[in-house]
């Protein structure tokens, strides 16, 4: 892998506008699992199908059950950035990268130092009150999953003011992405020389077409399996993406 390090070196040395767009993959090596491989959520048994549970219809019908699989599976709060979303933070910074396009929900590129961030599924760290629009953070949600488990407690969070049904800000299946992130993120990807793809299948649409916007110099794929646009790039390292930025200078 030295000769492909040496390459996404210099293609990074080489441009000044470089646009991330990164998937689950980003997060594993911080130990948050993925959806798609062997031990992600979608291979666990539970009384209905993740993604049945983690759908907008499913969460009106049975905020109970969906809380109990989002608290125990998706909530995930104690995990740290790991060295891909510090080295994109640092090129941040070295004025190098002009943003992050994400899929994920952790919120590890901003906990990173990252400020240009489009979170296209949403976030963890956001949740509203479903009547009054009332703001809570993770923790809140947290509390209401530890009640859950006790005799008779429920894990569904509700409003302290109106009493109204919490709901993440997280695109659930059946929801429509945020018009005015996928206007950023495509202005962005558009703007960029260089686009860097890691961590991610490129299987999830609508979020994958918004790659379809780049018509820049370099493309880039780093991601452990092989992707339908690997025969597009520039350059393609099958490697855990953490480990192939921790080799980058900047």
């Amino acid at each position: 892998m030295n000769e492909q390090i040496r390459e996404l070196q210099e293609i990074i040395d080489n441009h000044k506008k470089i646009v991330f767009f990164g998937g689950a993959g980003v997060s594993t090596e911080s130990g948050i699992p993925d959806f798609r491989s062997q031990d992600g959520l979608y291979s666990m048994q539970y009384k209905y199908p993740p993604e049945t549970i983690i759908s907008h219809s499913f969460f009106m019908r049975n905020p109970e059950e969906f809380y109990r699989f989002y608290t125990d599976k998706m909530l995930i709060l104690n995990v740290e950035p790991n060295a891909a979303h510090k080295k994109l933070a640092q090129m941040e910074k070295a004025g190098k990268l002009i943003a992050v396009v994400t899929q994920n929900i952790d919120g590890l590129h901003q906990k990173a130092g990252s400020e240009k961030v489009f979170e296209l599924h949403g976030s963890i760290h956001r949740n509203y009150c479903t009547k009054c629009g009332k703001f809570f953070g993770p923790e809140y949600i947290a509390d209401a999953g530890k009640k859950g488990k006790e005799p008779g407690g429920s894990y569904v969070p509700h409003c302290d003011s109106c009493g109204g049904t919490i709901k993440p800000d997280v695109v659930l299946y059946e929801e429509g992405l945020d018009n005015g992130i996928i206007r950023g993120a495509v202005k962005a990807i558009s703007e960029a020389d260089c686009l860097i793809i890691g961590g991610t299948s490129l299987i999830v649409y609508p979020a994958a077409g918004l790659v379809d916007y780049f018509q820049g110099d370099k493309l880039v794929l780093i991601n452990k399996s092989p992707t339908s646009r690997d025969r597009y790039a520039d350059l393609v390292i099958a490697a855990p993406i953490g480990e192939v930025f921790s080799q980058i200078r900047i």
